[in-house]
């Protein structure tokens, strides 16, 4: 029997871990009936990845392949996943092991952040010269994920007729997101709305709906708006299915199972990580 394990992020917020669940769920009638399919977390929730792999194989799981609910390439779906993979590798020498990709810098993924500013307001094709949209992502310590999110900042400014849009961090990395609030006011924006490049609610997502209630409070002569997250959208499911397609028909076309730098990596950084994401944020100094 084949198994798809999806791999959450996970959060100390229930409701982030709720909803991921429930996503999945949502998604089970789009997949074949004869697959496995259930879900396991990086860190804060239960089951974790390895606890994960094993509910697969105790199910009778011959071949189990893992699809990891991550936005952007870093080092969860570098190193962790992998080396959990290879951990479960040695404990199950008869069953096989495919590793999917994360979403990455996705066509779909544009067309879901383009979806959440229209449902707030934004004239998609008119543009407005006054507004500006900050496209904001976790932030982290691996540099391909952080310039990924330029990157997609900038497909999003071709698709768009705005012309202040700007990428920010919520923490780890610059530009925070109070560098980018300024650059935008100085740039002449008098509207500026934060898309938040999310997957699913969490601690993050709740700060900043109240950080956002401080710029009202401070800038009372400029509009500031919260666009949703990724969430339910219909889109998001493709996504995952897409990834889903790839590793059955074993067409994965970037993972880092096999990367010669893996293993050393992963002694230095250390796979049994416990450090709180959500306090990223106090690491930078603004």
């Amino acid at each position: 029997m084949k198994a798809i394990l999806f791999v959450g992020h996970g959060s100390k917020d229930q409701e982030g871990n709720d909803q991921v669940r429930e996503f999945i769920n949502e998604m089970k009638p789009a997949i074949d009936p004869s697959l496995l399919v259930e879900t396991c977390f990086l860190e804060f929730e239960s089951p974790n990845v390895n606890q994960g792999i094993d509910t697969c194989v105790i199910k009778g799981a011959s071949h189990v392949y893992l699809i990891p609910m991550m936005l952007l390439q870093a080092g969860h779906s570098k190193i962790h996943i992998p080396v959990c993979i290879d951990e479960a590798k040695k404990k199950y020498p008869n069953v096989e092991f495919t590793y999917g990709r994360p979403i990455g810098i996705h066509d779909s993924a544009l067309e879901i952040c383009i979806s959440r500013l229209a449902q707030i307001g934004l004239e998609i094709e008119l543009g407005d010269p006054d507004t500006a949209i900050i496209l904001l992502g976790r932030g982290g310590s691996d540099p391909d994920a952080n310039s990924d999110l330029y990157k997609i900042t900038r497909l999003l400014w071709e698709k768009l007729n705005y012309r202040i849009v700007e990428p920010a961090f919520m923490g780890v990395t610059a530009p925070l997101i109070d560098e980018v609030i300024h650059r935008c006011l100085l740039l002449g924006a008098k509207k500026i709305v934060i898309l938040p490049y999310f997957l699913f609610t969490g601690i993050l997502i709740k700060r900043l709906e109240k950080i956002v209630q401080g710029y009202e409070e401070r800038f009372k002569d400029h509009q500031f708006a919260l666009a949703e997250y990724f969430g339910f959208h219909e889109t998001l499911q493709v996504i995952l299915m897409d990834r889903v397609q790839e590793a059955l028909a074993d067409d994965v076309k970037m993972n880092c199972d096999t990367c010669q730098y893996r293993i050393e990596a992963a002694e230095i950084i250390g796979h049994h990580h416990h450090h709180d994401h959500d306090d990223h944020a106090d690491k930078i100094k603004k």
